[in-house]
């Protein structure tokens, strides 16, 4: 059986909006279930009968990630007065059929169908009872419902509509619900549709309902009737994804997943002259644009999905910080962690519109650009967002090193902002060796990495721009946080680096995978790399799924925890780009292996966002963490990440050239890549475990098949992809 994450309910989303029901389409405001659009619940109970009675669940599905079918029979019903009923005025189980069809594109559309298979004529009542809240996402995560406002309905039957408003002070939302194509005239009573009707034998009877939210000036659009029927799914328009081709039994299957999750979790800026895409974070709770999430999909998914990084800094780019608001924990040049647009947020409730309480996404988006350039060889971009990265690169030199020590620290300023700003950014995630909690301002030892990268980067982005002036202070600040780290973070004993320091500057004696990080990012000397690589594959850190957040030997570890001691598929995959950076091949093997593993035993082949750290033994499945997001773009981008690391892949944007160095395993000796995207065109690559064969290419890159060469730090290092 395969491994499903939390209770059973069925998702389809679409851009910003999402609805969550139980398999028969139901909800209950008490759930986290409804219909969602820029953080506002719009519908938070749905139910439907027949007769009065529930019909009966067959099953459902999700056809797309924006389409789903229901598919009921009617119970047993008793007949009015009258009727031709069967024998004690009874209609037996399944003599009507009833499928209900969902599509989503700004709003949803809904098709109701019935049809008699009775051999004489039935009289049925269709009822559907909804309800709006309006409740802010947060309210709606914290089980802590508040009705802050004034809420109304109103009936019109003229126009087939129902509309429910929602005002508190300046935020004000709405919801149509509207009538069309009804085999019989609507009714509104008790709080519900009511639609009645006779059905002769072999008959059927429709009706569309479409739920429209109201947010801005323009109405909201839907798919077309029977859309699902159709195969019409206008507004939905996919990228081109690239195709994953090996006789492996599950990796395709892996792999597409990966394509369909990071697809439905796509956001789309329309004013941007044929769209800008840059992902949501994950379903349910993170539908919107977060800094560090869309910058780490970003990395992830370069080689499958390029589009993302020119989406993810344009829209970046145009909420970076241009002054100081304690309270907002912003600061000049600061990237955003979070941007909100609920009730909470847009009354200044909550500080997140936007909130800047991150330390790593404005390192993150210096490092995002140097991809962005690698990958398409295009200077333009260089130029197009300089004064974005100045401003980043100002603020890490100055704002992100607090107390000029020269590490990068955070420090709450915000009464209501997170505690931890890094990636773990649970209130627990950050230890001492006896399990007590380190006290801010924290230095993380990844966060080092990320400036020293971020330097080595903006010093390369400057020679391209043919400003070397500018680019050698950078290497010299970058060389000096090189030693430094080297000296204060390295933890002889353990042979790995410790997790941060504290505010004593006291370092956090807790093995983590957090040095992983730092290997990836290339702060870690050559000679101590081998001794990472070992630590966090040792016993404690290795689950045999993944590697663990944190050591299972650490007082504070919990396999069921958010961040300590858990097993994120992102979080292996950046792992294990810095074991490929430290030519540790085979533990890369190992990891894709376990994360892939994993996989091919949760429902539909999709990876969630986390799951715990349990060992894998002869009977083990990977445990799922309830309140996992799925699907997550950090999870479906890890796959893209480990292929293109087992296959070698960076590119140089100067010299137009992709190097390619496959080290595949036993479990994977060959495989194709299609429609593989760099510079302006596309490449059909067959790659084997020493050989690459191009079998076609546009895009103006040769490919070299070879290692990407890497010069010593004293010189100007070569950044990668």
């Amino acid at each position: 059986m395969p491994v499903t994450v939390g209770p059973s309910t069925l998702t389809i989303n679409h851009d910003r909006q999402f609805l969550i029901s139980q398999p028969n389409a139901t909800m209950l405001p008490q759930d986290d279930v409804g219909f969602y659009a820029h953080d506002t619940r719009f519908v938070s109970g749905y139910s439907v009968t027949l007769n009065g009675l529930k019909p009966l669940l067959l099953d459902a599905i999700t056809v797309e990630h924006f389409s789903a079918r229901h598919e009921f029979m009617t119970p047993q019903l008793r007949l009015g007065p009258g009727s031709q009923d069967d024998a004690d005025g009874m209609l037996p189980e399944g003599s009507v059929g009833f499928r209900l069809e969902r599509t989503m594109l700004e709003g949803v559309h809904e098709d109701y169908d019935l049809t008699n298979y009775a051999l004489h004529p039935v009289r049925l009542i269709l009822e559907i009872g909804m309800e709006s809240d309006f409740a802010d996402i947060f309210d709606v995560r914290a089980h802590r419902l508040i009705r802050r406002g004034d809420l109304q309905t109103v009936w019109r039957p003229r126009a087939g509509e129902l509309r429910s408003t929602y005002r508190n002070r300046t935020f004000r939302r709405g919801l149509i619900v509207k009538v069309e194509k009804a085999g019989s005239k609507p009714e509104y009573a008790n709080g519900r549709l009511v639609f009645v009707f006779e059905l002769l034998p072999r008959a059927e009877w429709h009706v569309c309902l479409k739920w429209l939210p109201v947010i801005g000036p323009r109405p909201a659009r839907t798919l077309p009737c029977h859309s699902l029927l159709l195969g019409d799914s206008r507004g939905v328009h996919p990228l081109p994804p690239v195709e994953l081709v090996t006789s492996h039994p599950t990796l395709p299957a892996i792999w597409e997943q990966a394509i369909e999750d990071t697809e439905a979790l796509r956001m789309v800026d329309t004013t941007v002259r044929g769209g800008m895409f840059v992902p949501a974070a994950g379903i349910p709770w993170f539908v919107t644009v977060f800094g560090r999430d869309s910058l780490v999909v970003s990395m992830e998914s370069i080689s499958a999905f390029p589009e993302f990084a020119l989406g993810a800094l344009r829209t970046l780019a145009k909420v970076q910080a241009t002054d100081d608001d304690a309270e907002q924990d912003k600061e000049p040049g600061k990237i955003p962690h979070e941007i909100r647009s609920g009730e909470l947020a847009s009354l200044k409730l909550l500080p997140f519109a936007p909130y800047y309480g991150t330390a790593d996404a404005t390192p993150l988006f210096i490092i995002v650009l140097s991809y962005a350039y690698q990958w398409s060889g295009d200077v333009g971009l260089l130029r197009r967002y300089r004064r974005n990265a100045e401003a980043a690169m100002g603020w890490v030199l100055n704002h992100g090193d607090l107390d000029g020590d020269g590490f990068q620290e955070y420090f709450k300023r915000s009464k209501r902002g997170i505690d931890n700003q890094g990636w773990k950014d649970s209130w627990d995630a950050i230890r001492h060796a006896d399990g007590s909690i380190a006290q801010a301002p924290i230095a993380l030892c990844e966060l080092q990495g990320y400036a020293f990268d971020a330097m080595l980067r903006m010093a390369e982005i400057y020679d391209l721009l043919e400003e070397p002036e500018k680019a050698q202070p950078l290497r010299e600040r970058a060389r000096r946080l090189y030693q430094q780290f080297n000296e204060i973070f390295w933890w002889e004993a353990e042979g790995t680096y410790y997790l941060g320091l504290d505010k004593e500057k006291r370092p956090m004696e807790t093995v983590a995978s957090n040095a992983g990080h730092c290997l990836a990012s290339g702060i870690v000397p050559a000679e101590r790399a081998g001794r990472v690589v070992d630590r966090l594959m040792a016993a404690d850190m290795w689950s045999g799924w993944g590697i663990r957040t944190l050591s299972s030997k650490h007082p504070g570890y919990n396999p069921y925890s958010y961040h300590c001691g858990s097993v994120w598929p992102h979080d292996n995959a950046t792992v294990a780009g810095g074991f490929g950076r430290a030519g540790r091949h085979a533990e890369v093997q190992k990891v894709a292996e376990g994360i892939f593993a994993a996989a091919e035993r949760f429902d539909a082949y999709r990876l969630p966002e986390l799951f715990a750290g349990l060992p894998r033994d002869a009977g083990a499945f990977p445990v799922p963490y309830l309140g996992a997001n799925v699907p997550q773009a950090w999870a479906a981008a890890a796959v893209f990440r480990l292929i293109a690391i087992l296959c070698g892949i960076h590119t140089v944007g100067r010299n137009r050239t992709m190097y390619v160095n496959p080290d595949l395993p036993d479990w994977l000796p060959s495989l194709t890549l299609r429609n593989l995207r760099a510079g302006h065109g596309a490449m059909e690559l067959h790659l084997e475990r020493d050989r690459v064969q191009v079998v076609s290419n546009t895009t103006g890159f040769k490919v070299v098949h070879g290692r990407l060469p890497r010069p010593a730090l004293v010189e100007a290092p070569l950044a990668r992809s």
